[in-house]
């Protein structure tokens, strides 16, 4: 049951990564058009919200364990702007995890996906959005704070921006 289950799930993410490439405006071969630059700074608040472990191999931190989250997201002040949620799985036990989020935001989302340390700042792409940030690429610099916090720092770029609604294109 556990393998029909890890199976499902890796077919799951090898969807999402493949509709995200198929998206893509930055494919070989295809002109930039511009290359408007946007930073924003978020907080994820993993002292609150929903956060569970699943615990599929060896007991304790072992491969393919997946951890569950779905949490505050906090604007630089620490007021509330959105949802902080999404997975990842344990690849190397008390390093290293690959991770897929979603930044839920008023005016759209922000979807991340990579590898992730358990310690210090971690550089995960940004993989796509909805709404203002439709076709976003960049990068996504998260690190932990002492609070039980996370800073994360998207720096995001539009090939193409609508001057009307301000959504990538």
């Amino acid at each position: 049951m556990t393998h029909s289950f890890i199976l499902a799930f890796a077919t799951v993410i090898a969807t999402t990564f493949t509709a995200a490439w198929a998206q893509s405006p930055a494919k070989a071969g295809s002109e930039v058009l511009s290359h408007d630059k946007t930073t924003l700074v978020t907080i994820a608040d993993a002292r609150s919200g929903i956060a569970q472990w699943v615990d599929l191999g060896e007991p304790g931190d072992s491969p393919g364990d997946i951890f569950v989250f779905d949490q505050p997201l906090l604007n630089s002040n620490h007021v509330p702007i959105g949802k902080n949620s999404g997975f990842c799985i344990r690849t190397l036990p008390g390093k290293f995890s690959e991770c897929q989020w979603t930044l839920t935001l008023a005016d759209g989302t922000i979807t991340v996906a990579g590898r992730e340390s358990d310690a210090g700042a971690s550089m995960v792409p940004v993989i796509g959005g909805s709404g203002r940030y439709l076709l976003v690429r960049g990068v996504m610099t998260t690190t932990p704070n002492l609070d039980k916090t996370f800073t994360q720092i998207l720096t995001l770029y539009c090939f193409r921006q609508d001057r009307t609604t301000g959504a990538c294109q």
